[in-house]
């Protein structure tokens, strides 16, 4: 039966469009249990002061939702919360809460030092009372598990690699807003879903344009 024009919609039964933020803490499975929760804790409280320090609040964002080793947020579309916002100054914000945090852990224990890898993606998710999902979440998820970003993290100096896929790179990261250097993003990754090809660009700050072709032969060696 066809609802009526005034019969309101089951909001769970349709997608609801998000900018997608994950993360995932580097090496999580080498690590005791006891210092897993020391860093879920710490990913989760440094996370959220980002997210904060740019005035998106929990009002504009769906509750975080937990992936083990890491976080997924899904952030509302609203004015207080562009994604121009989450990338010249949530992510920067955030990288600098874990070099902070980092310089104040002793050499003699690295295992509690945190390093992460970070997605940004956007699209439809779709909800039902289990949770989320759809096609927009599966692309943001093989983005941030790609073997190069993994490699792009564990060769880095900075505790904080970030992935963004096309559509970010396209209808944000190209426009030279301001705090967001495109000449840092290479597209470095590609990943199939459903049986379409998406680009990932890393970034990669601090690097010369001209030596992107060569950057480019070395992340599409096996990891």
């Amino acid at each position: 039966m066809y609802r009526s024009q005034t019969e309101p919609l089951q909001a769970i039964d349709l997608p609801r469009h998000r900018a997608i933020v994950a993360l995932d803490i580097e090496q999580s499975t080498s690590r005791t249990d006891t210092v897993k929760a020391e860093l879920r804790s710490k990913v989760y409280e440094l996370f959220d002061e980002a997210l904060r320090s740019a005035g998106i609040h929990r009002r504009y964002r769906d509750p975080f939702i937990d992936r083990g080793d890491g976080i997924l947020a899904l952030i509302r579309p609203v004015d207080q919360a562009p994604k121009v916002l989450l990338l010249n100054r949530v992510i920067p914000a955030f990288s600098r809460l874990l070099v902070d945090h980092n310089a104040n852990i002793p050499h003699a224990e690295p295992q509690r030092q945190l390093r992460v890898r970070i997605v940004m993606h956007a699209g439809e998710v779709r909800y039902d009372t289990n949770g989320c999902f759809g096609e927009a979440l599966d692309i943001a998820f093989r983005l941030l598990d790609a073997a190069h970003v993994k490699k792009a993290l564990r060769v880095a100096t900075a505790p904080l690699t970030l992935v963004v896929s096309a559509e970010i790179y396209s209808s944000v990261v190209r426009h030279g807003y301001s705090g967001i250097d495109q000449q840092a993003f290479r597209p470095l990754v590609h990943v199939r879903v459903a049986g379409n090809r998406h680009i990932g660009w890393i970034h990669a700050p601090g690097k010369a344009v001209q030596h992107q072709v060569t950057e480019l032969a070395i992340y599409r060696q096996p990891a």
